[in-house]
């Protein structure tokens, strides 16, 4: 993969904790990387809606790659950058491509609507 294929910029996060009335508490998230380049391609359709407690989920998986960085791991979230910030979270992987040279992984965004 050549860096110019890397046309998107994207944030990795992690769960945070705050300190609450009875000690830390989870809470916000916290930056792992910041604007990092990075290949997202969308995955073709599939059955990817479905209703959930009376709410009708759609996921859009989509595939992501980007420079290896080390400590990646799937209860992290991703924010794509754009016109609006888009978050994802990381479904599958992240599996390295090469010797450290490549990260891949799922990643999947929610959209929900009552039924």
């Amino acid at each position: 993969m050549r860096a110019g294929q890397l046309d998107r910029r994207i944030t990795i996060e992690r769960p945070g904790m705050i300190e609450g009335e009875y000690g830390p508490q989870p809470g916000g998230w916290v930056p792992v990387v910041a604007r990092a380049p990075a290949q997202v391609q969308d995955t073709l359709p599939s059955k990817s809606e479905s209703v959930q407690e009376g709410l009708a989920v759609a996921t859009r998986p989509a595939r992501l790659r980007m420079r290896y960085l080390r400590g990646i791991t799937s209860d992290m979230r991703v924010t794509l950058h754009g016109d609006a910030d888009e978050f994802f979270q990381i479904v599958g992987g992240p599996a390295e491509i090469g010797r450290r040279e490549w990260l891949e992984m799922t990643i999947e965004q929610y959209s929900t609507q009552g039924q």
